[in-house]
């Protein structure tokens, strides 16, 4: 089985909501729902709506992600 490759794109945090799942605004305008990653959750990062994340996509499914990384300003 061939492991696919998970794209990775910049957004701003427009939104939190529940259960550590944020409403995230790429670059090109799409809107997605988005939860933040395992390490994230483990290491107590902290994702406040106007922050820049990186959001890593699958090819399945492009209207959810998952944050995976908080840009520094």
């Amino acid at each position: 089985m061939i492991k696919q490759k998970k794209e990775e794109v910049l957004g701003v945090v427009t939104e939190a909501l529940p259960n550590a799942t944020f409403r995230v605004e790429l670059k090109d305008g799409r809107n997605l729902l988005c939860y933040l990653s395992g390490k994230m959750r483990m290491y107590h990062i902290k994702v406040m709506p106007g922050d820049g994340v990186r959001v890593e996509l699958t090819p399945h499914d492009e209207a959810r992600g998952r944050i995976v990384y908080r840009e520094k300003e």
